[in-house]
């Protein structure tokens, strides 16, 4: 998917649940357009962010709204319903708490293999599709086809809050918070949620690190992060690269192929340090990473 600069979309490539958004399930080799027949002009306008889950796409309009299209089977695309049939045009993500009956107030969304989340500018987060594993942080593993408020017990509101940022993997996802800590929940066979165990997680939990040098025992300092199917990755302030988690295609990045179940640093043997320094953004897909100096 692109996001062109006038606000609109086009998207390419295997298109059989209509993850396109152009109306059909023809693949294409060459980018189509996202239409939205409920818009004047016949296309979605107004988007600001994407994002492309296995199947599906969720788009963040400038309103703060969210419209999500293609494969609906555990509810992902957030309007109320589950379906085994391609929707392969945009539907508006709801929200049956809010007045307007919509999902608002949304700054960023991130879309996992069958799962979605959007953060909010009060800083809380919403997630809505599969949960198998726990990755909507709502403390179930339940479908939820409408977004769900991540839970966290640590906190007065009995919610994460002062979240800035937002990542989705196959099971699980990680949220940054504006304190630098990092928190992730849900599927964790391979490690991904960096707290040291296995264990499944259907709510938030620290993301921590073995360093007998940090009195917090907690990974600091994270500016966004990226989630992989088996793996999770943090870019910190000071432009050096953790991850954690699976490990068997080398997409952790510490010279071996062994899973790390807490964070350790990018290694970069051209550095003089060592390792990869002066990173501005990272990306994570299926079982590899890319970070960007």
């Amino acid at each position: 998917m692109a996001l062109l600069g006038d606000g609109t979309l086009r998207g390419w490539g295997w298109n059989s649940w209509g993850q396109l958004g152009d109306g059909t399930t023809t693949s294409r080799s060459t980018p189509a357009q996202v239409i939205d027949p409920s818009d004047p002009t016949g296309f979605l306008t107004g988007v600001t962010a994407v994002a492309a889950g296995a199947s599906y796409t969720v788009a963040l309009l400038g309103d703060g709204t969210v419209r999500a299209w293609g494969s609906n089977n555990a509810g992902q695309l957030g309007d109320g319903t589950t379906s085994p049939f391609a929707t392969p045009t945009p539907v508006q993500v709801v929200d049956p708490s809010d007045p307007t009956g919509l999902l608002t107030g949304v700054t960023a969304v991130a879309a996992g293999l069958f799962h979605s989340v959007a953060l909010l500018g009060d800083g809380t987060v919403r997630a809505w599709g599969s949960n198998w594993g726990g990755q909507l942080g709502d403390g179930t593993t339940a479908v939820s086809s409408t977004p769900v408020q991540v839970i966290y017990p640590f906190d007065p509101t009995g919610f994460l809050t002062e979240v800035t940022a937002v990542a989705a993997g196959n099971g699980h996802t990680v949220a940054v918070r504006d304190d630098g800590l990092l928190r992730a929940w849900g599927y964790n066979e391979n490690g991904q949620l960096g707290n040291g165990t296995t264990s499944l997680f259907a709510t938030p939990t620290p993301v921590r690190v073995v360093d007998p040098s940090d009195p917090t025992g907690l990974l600091t300092g994270g500016i966004t992060v990226a989630a992989g199917y088996f793996h999770t990755v943090a870019l910190l302030r000071d432009g050096t690269v953790r991850a954690w988690g699976g490990n068997f295609s080398g997409q952790v990045g510490d010279g071996t192929t062994t899973a790390s179940f807490t964070p350790v640093r990018v290694v970069d043997p051209s550095d003089p340090t060592g390792f990869l320094t002066g990173v501005a953004a990272i990306s994570a897909c299926l079982v590899h990473t890319v970070a960007l100096r």
